[in-house]
């Protein structure tokens, strides 16, 4: 299905002001955490690594998986901070995929540190190896750490994760911090970071400053912008069956510096809600003191966010998200959206700056009445002289892939010559950006945000 447009010249939208807050790039942020990495490779080796006997080769790897699991528990607690510069960089799909990653470093190496300091003292003649490795209270907190840890891990594992409630989830990976705490007294009484008081005195701040970042994104500044903003719910439109639009008012919203296609995590103090920040994008550009969100109903949380009351408090933190006009680089831009994935992609149709024809909207749905908003962006297509078009399955199951390189390439002149924004569920984003690849447009002008 196709929606076209004919009329008056379109009006540009308005530019808005650009974010002052910053963003590290992906690159830039991998290579501080590698340059971190291999300075703990060369303090390592500077410690003498000469094994002359087994017990000495164990206790070399037991240190090495030991400094290693250490500064990944860093890195780990990093990426979770929710630092604005953080998020903005890598964006919330890649930043999942980097926090799962480290995470599924991070425990093998403490279970390797464990079996090999365990080695090291057998192969050394301990009568009892386990009950000596073991001795001393730092050490006793480290292994309560690193179950607390193990356990956080078990229950982010997909086969587990969709069987737990998502209290039971949460409450799990809060306890991950303990874990961290717990095992950090163990760290400087290593003879890597021991060995030396400044080098003890460095491990400490590091870990210092992790935790004040942590305490300062995650508590202080939601808190901070809670009472600054007093948002509340102002209504809850139904869109779909299973989708609703909440509205939300307060006061001095410009100072959040919000663009559009990006999200906040929202917490409502509501029962059954307030204990948990939901990731929503904004589904309209900030104006007029107020914030709206476009939310499918999928579980027990998304269906009491349907059910919120006009007046219901709100803490908003963030803004977070890189999809937004920041990443432009070409006057042409294609979106690509799927299901609720129109909710950003929305706000970016009616704001992005352009002329008649330089913005192109793509709507993936499997039939009509998947079509989210769409008086909404039939308005903002006619006013602003932008292309809009319907990818809906083919009738009766017949052959064909409405999103395959043919069919971009029919639909958009010239593809290889936009920016494209994609933003949808995973599979579809997927499928898409191998499609826009095939079609011509260069990777790096593939911007995309999944809805997980």
């Amino acid at each position: 299905m196709k929606f076209t447009h004919a009329g008056v010249r379109a009006r540009r939208a308005p530019r808005r002001r650009r974010a002052e807050t910053p963003l590290v790039p992906a690159r830039t942020l991998l290579a501080a955490i590698g340059a971190g990495g291999g300075a703990l490779v060369v303090l390592w080796i500077a410690q003498g690594v000469r094994p002359s006997s087994a017990a000495d080769a164990f206790g070399a790897g037991a240190r090495l998986a030991g400094l290693s699991a250490g500064y990944g528990l860093l890195v780990l607690v990093l990426l979770t901070a929710r630092v604005p510069a953080i998020e903005r960089g890598l964006g919330a799909g890649r930043l999942v995929r980097w926090h799962g990653l480290a995470g599924a470093w991070v425990l093998p190496l403490l279970a390797a540190h464990a079996a090999l300091a365990i080695a090291a003292r057998a192969a050394d003649g301990g009568a009892d190896a386990v009950r000596a490795t073991l001795s001393g209270t730092a050490v006793a907190a480290g292994v309560s750490g690193a179950l607390l840890l193990a356990l956080a891990g078990a229950v982010a594992h997909d086969s587990v994760r969709d069987r737990v409630r998502p209290f039971a989830w949460r409450t799990a990976h809060a306890t991950a911090y303990a874990g961290v705490a717990l095992g950090f007294p163990h760290q400087p009484q290593g003879p890597d970071v021991g060995a030396h008081a400044a080098l003890a005195l460095l491990w400490t701040l590091l870990h210092a400053q992790v935790a004040v970042v942590v305490l300062w994104y995650r508590v202080a500044v939601p808190l901070r912008q809670g009472f600054r903003h007093g948002l509340r719910v102002v209504r809850v439109r139904r869109e779909a069956p299973d989708v609703v639009s909440v509205v939300m008012a307060g006061r001095d919203l410009h100072l959040l510096r919000a663009e559009p296609g990006q999200y906040l995590r929202w917490r409502f103090l509501d029962r059954g809600l307030w204990w948990s920040a939901l990731p929503f994008s904004l589904s309209a550009p900030p104006g007029d003191g107020t914030l709206r969100v476009t939310v499918r109903i999928v579980g027990e949380r998304t269906a009491r966010v349907a059910r919120l009351r006009p007046g219901t408090r709100v803490q908003a933190s963030g803004p977070f998200g890189a999809m937004t006009a920041r990443r432009r680089t070409r006057r042409r831009v294609l979106l690509i959206a799927g299901g609720t994935g129109i909710a950003p992609l929305r706000a970016l149709f009616e704001t992005l700056p352009g002329g008649p024809g330089d913005v192109t909207l793509l709507y993936r749905a499997s039939d009509a009445s998947g079509l989210l908003l769409r008086g909404e962006l039939e308005r903002i297509a006619t006013r602003r002289r932008a292309r809009l078009h319907y990818l809906l399955d083919p009738p009766d199951r017949a052959p064909g892939d409405p999103l395959s390189p043919e069919r971009l390439r029919a639909l958009v002149p010239v593809i290889h010559r936009h920016d494209v924004y994609v933003c949808g569920p995973p599979g579809m984003t997927e499928h898409a950006v191998r499609a826009l690849v095939r079609a011509g447009v260069a990777r790096h002008h593939i911007h995309t945000e999944s809805l997980t």
